[in-house]
């Protein structure tokens, strides 16, 4: 459930001088990019593309408003030739990293960019933050528990990142300090449903299930998943389980007394 920072880097430098500065259907298809008019500026794009065919800005850009139309393999290929025309923009990089894992499924090559974008924005938390996902996918979990390490060092008060490290600690099977990340994540974001499903994960794995109730209560109350409703009924068979035992007893030895009975008044 870890949780990639994609627009956060997406705007982590300005923009470079180049001939698409003095267009003025530049600057419109990006502001109406912004506001979801996807059809206008798109229109506005391709026109420019045929005057542009190699300006790496408009093939990123073009490559995210692909991926809002839901044309993931058209954006796919304009940011992998945005970033074989500018192999060091962190910005592209960044989109690729996510495309390439996301869309392609290919971890490895996701984890080359994330690398390179950290190496060019070393102090970005996000670009931490988004090789830690990429290594925990590929399950090198030690290294992804360093890279959410370095987004908290620079960034404290990065949720996200809290969050991501307690599911690499889950994983790991290390239970208090994944409790102890999903707490910080959630002090920071109290709805944050990936960092509240952990903690109840947590206290379910060390046995506070009055606690993991209380996590899955919070959950279901804010989110409509069946799954959470069905997970906290079992913890509380779990934590009562006991008193179902109890009762079963008592049922089996109330039957076997009543039969005892009924065989002595009949013989």
């Amino acid at each position: 459930m870890a949780v990639l920072v994609l627009v956060a880097v997406l705007s982590i430098h300005g923009e470079a001088r180049s001939a698409l500065v003095d267009e003025e259907s530049w600057r419109e298809g990006r502001k109406e990019l912004a506001a979801g008019q996807l059809t206008d500026a798109w229109d506005k794009f391709q026109k420019l593309l045929e005057r542009y065919p190699e300006e790496p800005q408009l093939l990123q850009v073009m490559g995210l408003a692909a991926l809002k139309r839901g044309e993931r393999e058209t954006a796919l290929a304009h940011v992998r030739k945005a970033v074989a025309l500018a192999p060091d923009d962190a910005e592209a990089l960044t989109l690729l990293g996510w495309l390439d894992m996301e869309v392609a499924g290919d971890v490895e090559t996701a984890i080359t960019s994330y690398r390179k974008v950290t190496a060019l924005k070393p102090d970005v938390p996000e670009a931490h933050n988004n090789l830690g996902v990429a290594l925990k996918r590929k399950g090198e979990l030690a290294e992804a528990v360093a890279s959410f390490s370095r987004a908290l060092e620079l960034k404290p008060d990065f949720a996200q990142a809290a969050s991501n490290r307690g599911w690499a600690y889950v994983d790991q099977g290390k239970w208090p300090a994944a409790g102890a990340d999903f707490e910080r994540s959630l002090a920071l974001q109290p709805k944050d449903e990936a960092a509240l499903y952990g903690l109840a994960r947590v206290r379910k794995e060390l046995r506070d299930y009055s606690g993991a109730q209380e996590a899955l209560t919070r959950l279901s109350g804010q989110s409509g998943n069946f799954v959470y409703w069905l997970e906290w009924a079992v913890v509380g068979l779990v934590r009562y389980y006991w008193v179902f035992l109890l009762l079963v007893l008592g049922m089996f030895f109330y039957f076997r007394y009543k039969t005892r009975r009924r065989v002595k008044v009949d013989g």
